[in-house]
């Protein structure tokens, strides 16, 4: 999926914390990236959300019926911190448009990121991605990303691609992440060429698919 192009400006995209219903979560990522495609990921994530969502309700509403002065717990939040790198032979500067943001397990979160191309020439780049620590990694959920996909930028051109995702609810209670309350989101480009180094970029593409991270 390619980004949303631009000229830079002084006010980099900033990351959006969103709430599902469906139509309101695409609509708003399509009004924030200009993408007007169809999610393909996201029936499937939706149908889980939305029967995570009822099951949560219908649990909440027994333990009322239970106990009217049960304390109500607050939801557990994870601060998620972006990181950005390029590999060698990648003439781009790569970044985070934002540092991190708050993100509450079961809620989807949109944020940015921002490739521009330093060269005189037209160049294509691929990027992988990973999550530490790595007990997060099965709660990480992707919604809408540009990993695993090309981005050819023109000389002197800059592109803001966004990433739309959200942990699973069980995240908060997973004992392996209890003492975790940060974590962090790496993207890595690697150039797409012939010869050595597009065959590089090639192969970390294919070993990280390898280990599911699509």
């Amino acid at each position: 999926m390619e980004g949303r192009r631009s000229n830079p400006g002084p006010n980099p995209p900033r990351a959006l914390p969103l709430n599902f219903p469906s139509f309101f979560l695409h609509s708003m990522f399509c009004q924030a990236t200009g993408f007007g495609g169809t999610v393909q990921q996201g029936v499937a994530v939706e149908d889980k959300l939305r029967a995570r969502k009822a099951a949560a309700a219908a649990a909440a509403a027994a333990a009322a019926a239970g106990s009217s002065t049960a304390a109500t717990k607050p939801p557990r939040e994870f601060t998620v911190t972006f990181n950005a790198d390029t590999a060698a032979g990648l003439p781009w500067r790569f970044a985070p448009a934002q540092r991190s943001i708050r993100v509450v397990p079961g809620q989807a979160a949109l944020a940015f990121f921002t490739a521009t191309n330093t060269s005189a020439q037209p160049v294509t780049g691929v990027s992988t991605y990973n999550v530490a620590p790595p007990a997060a990694g099965p709660h990480f959920n992707k919604v809408q990303c540009f990993c695993f996909e090309e981005q050819r930028l023109g000389p002197g051109e800059r592109v803001d691609m966004p990433v739309l995702f959200y942990l699973d609810e069980a995240a908060a209670d997973d004992p392996r992440l209890a003492t975790v309350d940060s974590l962090t989101l790496s993207y890595t480009f690697f150039v797409v060429a012939e010869g050595e180094e597009g065959e590089a970029g090639r192969r970390a593409v294919e070993e990280a698919a390898a280990r599911g991270e699509r």
